[in-house]
């Protein structure tokens, strides 16, 4: 824009001296015709320089009436332009038939061809990588918070009951059941922890016979050195009996915990004692500080985790998703109905939200043009339209010129006539 200011200056200047070097030849018919198309385009420059000066500021900082137009009317400009903008261009009508000229099940098509394994699990590893940077820990008691004052504005005995029948009805249940008792079957064979199994076991023995009578502590004595009760088949028969369960989905155990679960289920929606239990201890939990403390320290330590398994090549977490990612990326290359589906979903979803919100589009771009303040609105105008305006100034230079010559001609006419 500053570039263009020197040029309607230049062409201004190149009018005033052209009107000086013609002056002393005045008297002769050309010299009084350039110079009358000299002092046109002055006159014409200089009136368009006030007049596109006057839009923005006052002209040599004189108080003229009608000047610094915008920043004395930015109130009004942007109320008018939010007005125009969120009523007359954005219409409902026009915005839902835009929305609906959109083909996006052939957008969907398109990416889920292009897009290749190895581009998701790219952009996969970068968001959790970033996301795991980013996201700032303390953002974990936030949320604790939050979740603390939801919970204690309603009672929580009849969600826990609803979750664990909708956990019984999709199976989820008997599936943790099993992934708990092979965790423990599996946990069960290394040296350290079958140790310590071993001596809870010579514990709990130890605590029975003090508590047995005479003969039975002798008979219990006569076993445990004829080698009839040995920790380490104990330990052994705990472990079989773990890996069992977690083998057989019809096991009597996994049977008997579901059943348990019913049970409890029912419970917590009628028994009101144990609804008044539940929400104490839950009272208690909440408002202990241990549970703010134990969130940061879960998010530490799963950032941690998480960052660590990024790195290496081979991460499980990028893997499950990319899994899943790609299986969806194929359903949708090959199901063109599926597409279909969710074009319509999110079409009409769109829709509404037109719906719900369109009044508020003119007050949004309203505020949004109020925010920018007087000297915002006069930089955003200049930015934008600051050429052309001061094209208008060398075209007024120009144009006045030719006028103010077509003018002298037509008086030589006259005059020759």
């Amino acid at each position: 824009m500053r570039t263009r200011r020197r040029l309607a200056l230049g062409v201004l200047i190149a009018a005033v001296g052209l009107a000086a070097a013609v002056f002393p030849f005045r008297a002769t018919w050309w010299g009084g015709w350039i110079l009358a198309i000299a002092e046109a385009g002055i006159v014409g420059g200089l009136a368009d320089w006030f007049a596109v000066t006057a839009l923005f500021r006052r002209p040599l900082g004189l108080p003229i009436p009608h000047t610094a137009l915008i920043p004395a009317n930015w109130e009004l400009l942007a109320q008018r332009v939010g007005t125009m903008v969120g009523d007359r261009v954005l219409t409902r009508e026009y915005l839902v038939r835009e929305i609906d000229r959109l083909d996006l099940a052939e957008w969907l098509a398109r990416a889920a061809e292009r897009a290749s394994r190895a581009d998701l699990e790219t952009a996969t590893r970068t968001v959790l990588t970033w996301v795991a940077r980013e996201a700032p820990v303390a953002s974990a008691g936030d949320a604790v918070g939050r979740l603390q004052r939801l919970l204690v504005a309603r009672p929580v005995a009849p969600a826990l009951g609803t979750a664990l029948e909708l956990a019984q009805q999709h199976g989820w249940d008997q599936r943790a059941a099993g992934a708990l008792a092979g965790t423990l079957a599996e946990a069960l064979t290394r040296p350290a922890l079958r140790g310590a199994v071993g001596e809870l076991v010579d514990e709990l023995l130890a605590r029975y016979r003090e508590r047995m009578g005479f003969y039975p502590r002798v008979a219990l004595g006569l076993a445990d050195v004829l080698g009839f009760i040995d920790r380490e088949r104990i330990v052994a028969a705990l472990s079989a009996g773990l890996a069992e369960v977690a083998r057989d989905p019809a096991h009597p155990l996994r049977m008997r915990l579901s059943e348990a679960l019913g049970e409890f289920a029912t419970r917590l929606r009628t028994d009101s004692a144990l609804s008044a239990r539940v929400e104490a201890v839950k009272g208690e939990l909440l408002g202990s500080p241990v549970v703010a403390r134990l969130a940061d320290d879960a998010a530490r330590e799963l950032r941690r985790m998480l960052l660590a398994d990024l790195e290496r090549p081979d991460s499980e977490v990028v893997g499950w998703l990319v899994d899943r990612l790609d299986r969806a990326r194929l359903a949708l290359r090959a199901d063109g109905d599926l597409r279909r589906r969710i074009d319509a979903w999110v079409k009409t979803r769109a829709v509404e939200l037109v719906d719900r919100h369109h009044g508020h589009i003119a007050t949004f771009i309203e505020k949004g043009v109020h925010a920018l303040g007087p000297e915002g609105a006069v930089r955003l105008i200049e930015e934008h339209a600051g050429d052309d305006l001061q094209y208008i100034r060398v075209n007024g230079t120009v144009v006045g010129g030719l006028a103010g010559g077509l003018l002298y001609a037509i008086h030589l006419l006259v005059r020759l006539l």
